[in-house]
């Protein structure tokens, strides 16, 4: 399934300041029998988002008007848990495009950059600017550029660089998966070819 390519993003954000959440609270096992990445939004959170009832908590942030956005703040180790890639597709099927923390499972960061979805960790520090800062005004923005790998809190200036894996970085921008990005260097790949049959 082909992803949608990186630009930069400037957006509000929603705030979820809770540390070591893991893939089952993100998608709950149950659901995870569809294999298409699609209709998985409906579900994230899903145990927090509603109660046996199915009625939406009000409490919940995904479910307070307040908040909105396509980047999702999270506490520090974001991602844990089971290496299910449903955790990844759900939270991009929902809307959000990227999601930043101070810390990543390395398997979730991995299926996250797989589907479109971009992780950017940051410093404790300025997760907690970032939270304080939607607090005060939950309609305030950041900048996230990937080019420059650098995210900036637009109410204050103050901006933060990102590591990112060259690779992953090149397929997001031009909205490559692996055989995308394969099929990009078809070219290079049949030169190098016919050189070497010539030998």
């Amino acid at each position: 399934m082909p992803i949608d390519k990186f630009v930069t993003i400037e957006s509000s954000c929603v705030p979820l300041p809770m540390d070591n959440v893991d893939t089952d609270q993100i998608i709950p096992a149950r659901f995870l029998k569809a294999t298409s990445r699609e209709g998985f939004g409906d579900n994230l959170f899903r145990d927090w988002r509603y109660d046996k009832n199915n009625q939406p908590k009000p409490d919940f942030v995904l479910n307070n008007s307040t908040y909105s956005g396509s980047v999702l703040v999270a506490g520090k180790n974001f991602g844990s848990g089971s290496s299910r890639e449903h955790a990844a597709w759900a939270i991009y099927d929902y809307g959000f495009k990227v999601v930043v923390s101070s810390f990543f499972a390395d398997i979730f960061k991995n299926n996250a950059l797989n589907v479109g979805l971009l992780p950017v960790q940051v410093s404790e520090n300025f997760l907690s600017k970032l939270f304080k800062a939607i607090d005060e005004n939950p309609s305030v923005k950041v900048k996230v550029d990937l080019e420059n790998q650098l995210i900036t809190l637009l109410s204050t200036g103050e901006s933060e660089k990102f590591e990112i894996n060259r690779y992953k970085k090149t397929c997001l921008i031009n909205g490559y998966d692996d055989i995308d990005y394969l099929l990009s260097l078809r070219d290079k790949i049949e030169v190098f070819e016919n050189n070497r049959m010539a030998f």
